[in-house]
């Protein structure tokens, strides 16, 4: 089923416009929820609007918006005002550069979005995913949608020649930075690191399938609730069992290791033919036996009165 676009915009860099549909590239899948009820008789209960102030029930036709600009102070904006300080959504993709899609670091990527070509940009949009794939590079730009200016990439699809998406970034103030993380300082030890170089070769792959991994945790809360309302009960016991910790870092790479290699030789042990059982010799076998080597015994004789 075709995918409907969720916009429009135009893609500019230079003197080139490029009119583009823009399609939603995820689909939200909506978390597994539960609604608070009143114990007694399990009727939904809402939430209220309070002011800390006098505790007085705030209705949300008295509700405005403010900014804290100190502890406790606010600014007061009218609904004008609070349109007022919204971009103005000029539905237009500005390229400022191309950039190689390597020297992007992954911690920036947000939502994405598929492009197709509006009226009248077939070629264009063919030729410039085209110049991307060739070159390596992305376009970065600016785009501006929703109050808000975003920063923004436009690069080839993956595994769809042809094809081009915009994908949103963060801007570099909201990526934390790795420094305030603590890893602690410490020498990696050369056998161990052999280890578990082997140990990634033997699980590693060339292509990513995103199809063989399903949210296992979401199944199974579905599958306990299914349970729950055909009027079963349902126990701690059927949480899953929290998963042992190792220390001997060695001997985890090790069992690792040994568990990888010990499937992959069963596996060949299993399309390997059995030797057929060999019986244990009987009386009349070892009769031809003898009768064979006195043949060849009388044989060997007259051979040698020949010569």
């Amino acid at each position: 089923m075709a995918l409907k676009p969720t916009g429009s915009a135009t893609i500019s860099f230079g003197l080139v416009s490029i009119p583009v549909n823009l399609h939603s590239a995820s689909e939200s899948k909506a978390a597994i929820s539960f609604n608070m009820l009143h114990e007694a008789d399990h009727a939904r209960v809402k939430q209220q609007l309070v002011c800390t102030k006098d505790g007085e029930i705030v209705e949300r036709d008295k509700i405005v918006k403010g900014y804290e600009f100190e502890k406790g102070q606010y600014v007061v904006f009218t609904p004008a005002e609070l349109k007022a300080l919204d971009e103005q959504a000029n539905q237009v993709i500005e390229i400022t550069e191309f950039v190689p899609l390597a020297k992007i670091d992954p911690v920036y990527f947000e939502k994405g979005y598929y492009l197709s070509p509006g009226k009248g940009g077939d070629k264009a949009y063919r030729l410039l995913s085209r110049a991307m794939t060739q070159t390596g590079r992305c376009g970065l730009a600016k785009y501006a949608a929703r109050g808000k200016q975003y920063l923004v990439v436009v690069r080839p699809v993956t595994g769809h020649e042809g094809g081009l998406m915009m994908q949103q970034l963060s801007y570099a103030d909201e990526i934390r930075s790795f420094t305030d993380v603590e890893v602690p300082a410490g020498d990696v030890n050369e056998a161990e690191l052999k280890l578990a170089i082997m140990l990634t070769d033997q699980i590693a792959t060339d292509e990513f399938h995103p199809e063989n991994y399903k949210d296992e945790v979401k199944e199974r809360v579905e599958g306990l609730i299914q349970k729950k309302i055909a009027g079963q009960e349902i126990s701690e016991t059927e949480a899953p069992a929290p998963k042992t910790h190792v220390i001997d870092l060695m001997e985890a790479l090790k069992a690792s290791l040994a568990a990888r290699t010990g499937r992959k030789g069963a596996a060949k042990a299993a399309d390997v033919p059995e030797k057929p059982e060999r019986k244990p010799a009987t009386r009349a076998d070892a009769t031809r036996g003898e009768t064979r080597t006195k043949l060849r015994a009388v044989g060997n004789g007259k051979k040698a009165a020949k010569g």
